[in-house]
């Protein structure tokens, strides 16, 4: 079934189920014209809360972090963007991410009970693992959030604030529910779950993929959490091992597509290449290749990473200028300091790797070789104590990240030839110098950082933050991200480790909000008001 993206957006962005925190004002201001809780179902609201998932996802929420990680920089056609390029900025700082993600879970919070009083487990299951999703986001980038008291109405207009490792532990809880649905025949028979097939864009109702892919969310927060103190570990991963589906594999990713085209983009073409109407977005206009991805770095090597290691997927990621030769842009360079850094001189970022079939391309929530990199790493840190290697499920996530981009696994085993000693690509390279890192843990954390260019780099930052990795000083290459403080800029702070709360949490619910302390997003923060429960290096 096709669905209409335009009425889709609309119905997300009008249902009202009472309790989003972030603004006081939602309950007052009622269109009589809006769709809502009484003229929809549960049925009608999961296709397009998946759909905004994709757009939250896909579509520009965390372009910032596309910047901070050195794969996008601002064009030197355009003016500076201080708040973002210096890291000092205030609480109206992409502040969509937490509205974005409230919004969706939201949505997703409706459809489970609706569902749940239906009998409708399939329903009821899907969103209990998607609104896990987005408030597993939204802990990652906030630490402290409303969770137990978000969504209760009039009755909760200033909820109080949850402890991020206490929201994970409930979010653990929720998804063992939702993979007992699943697994519960009478919960998902097709009689009280009509529709599903068209309605879950995702997996069509296959319930057997959808407990993989809460497994996988599970195994992402346990991965997150595993050296934070009090966190069970052991315990939350026999909970996985006993349910026996394991993780998502090779060809397993979620993506959807509910019809997308010219007319009605996908959510990344639709961000950061060309609009329904065909004009070039903003985000289009702005961003081209980081120097550090693609070169030449000021004071250093002429290639990007991507080119020191001969990794083909920077020609997916990046469409060269008319030149032919990959170029970027220092990260936050001074707008006109160089007339060879402005917009067609430069590398845009509309490659096949993002966007196979254009404006028609599917859309992602969860890639297979995100999933790999994730239980590769759990394998080398013993967390996971049986089953393929470590090497083995890096090397499947790197094939299935060139397989993803357009490329063939192959190409991968060519990569991993003409690097063979490199421990930025080769599980076995060895220390290329004193002090630097070999192959195993650096190996897979590099890795997952060349091929989540674009799919996760959420997941990206947060492995940057909870490892404190070094990308490129495995084989010699710049330490990264772009040095952790911007080289354009002296004197600025380093790649903030959290987001501030929105402003709107203070005006409409300021004790909560105060409650948490004098919010310290500094890359120095060693305070409980500044690092997030899991960011312990």
């Amino acid at each position: 079934m096709k669905f209409n993206i335009k009425n889709l957006v609309f119905l997300v962005t009008t249902v009202a189920v009472t309790g989003i925190s972030c603004k006081k004002e939602t309950f007052n201001n009622t269109n009589p014209d809006s769709v809502t809780a009484v003229t929809v179902d549960y049925r009608t609201v999961l296709p397009p809360s998946m759909t905004s998932t994709a757009t939250i996802i896909d579509g520009g929420s965390f372009k910032f972090l596309q910047n901070w990680m050195g794969y996008w920089a601002r064009s030197g056609s355009y003016q500076d963007v201080t708040d973002e390029e210096s890291y000092v900025f205030d609480n109206d700082f992409n502040v969509g991410v937490w509205n974005n993600l409230y919004a969706n879970a939201t949505n997703y919070n409706f459809v489970v009970n609706k569902a749940k009083a239906a009998g409708a487990g399939t329903y009821e299951a899907i969103a209990r693992i998607m609104k896990s999703m987005d408030f597993q986001m939204l802990v990652d980038v906030y630490g402290n959030v409303p969770y137990s008291g978000a969504f209760l109405g009039v009755e909760g207009r200033t909820p109080a604030y949850d402890k991020g490792q206490d929201i994970y532990d409930s979010l653990f809880v929720d998804i063992d529910r939702a993979i007992a649905l699943l697994k519960d025949p009478a919960a998902t028979s097709a009689d009280l779950n009509v529709n599903i097939a068209a309605n879950d864009l995702i997996y069509g109702g296959n319930t057997t993929n959808w407990i993989k892919f809460a497994n996988t969310l599970k195994l992402r927060m346990i991965m997150h959490a595993f050296q934070a103190p009090g966190f069970d570990v052991a315990g939350k991963i026999a909970v996985i091992e006993a349910e026996g589906s394991g993780y998502l594999g090779a060809g397993e990713s979620a993506t959807l597509n509910p019809g997308y085209s010219t007319s009605k983009p996908a959510p990344f073409w639709r961000a950061n290449v060309l609009t329904e109407a065909g004009a070039a977005t903003a985000n289009g206009a702005i961003e081209r290749a980081n120097a550090y991805a693609v070169g030449p770095n000021p004071g250093g090597p002429a290639q990007g990473y991507y080119t020191w290691d001969g990794d083909p997927r920077e020609d997916q990621f990046y469409t060269p200028p008319s030149s032919g030769v990959q170029r970027g842009i220092a990260y936050g360079e001074i707008a006109g300091t160089n007339s060879d850094n402005t917009g067609d001189k430069l590398s845009t970022i509309d490659g096949v790797g993002y966007s196979p079939d254009g404006a028609a391309s599917d859309a992602w929530i969860f890639t297979d070789f995100e999933s790999l990199f994730l239980q590769a790493e759990a394998r080398e840190r013993n967390i996971i104590t049986s089953g393929p290697s470590a090497e083995v499920l890096l090397n499947s996530g790197m094939d299935q990240s060139f397989i993803y981009v357009g490329l063939s696994a192959s190409d991968a085993d060519t990569y991993r030839t003409n690097n063979a000693t490199y421990p930025d690509v080769d599980y076995n390279g060895v220390s290329q110098g004193p002090g630097l890192p070999a192959g195993g843990l650096f190996t897979i954390l590099s890795q997952k950082w060349f091929a989540l260019n674009g799919f996760s780099v959420l997941e990206v930052w947060t492995d940057w933050r909870r490892t404190d990795v070094e990308y490129g000083t495995g084989g010699g290459f710049l330490p990264g991200p772009p040095l952790s403080i911007n080289p354009a800029r002296p004197g600025a702070l380093g790649i903030p480790i959290r987001l501030f709360y929105p402003q709107n949490e203070y005006n409409f619910n300021g004790p909560n909000v105060a409650a948490q302390g004098t919010i310290d997003v500094s890359a120095a923060s060693t305070s409980a008001t500044g690092r997030i429960f899991w960011d312990i290096n």
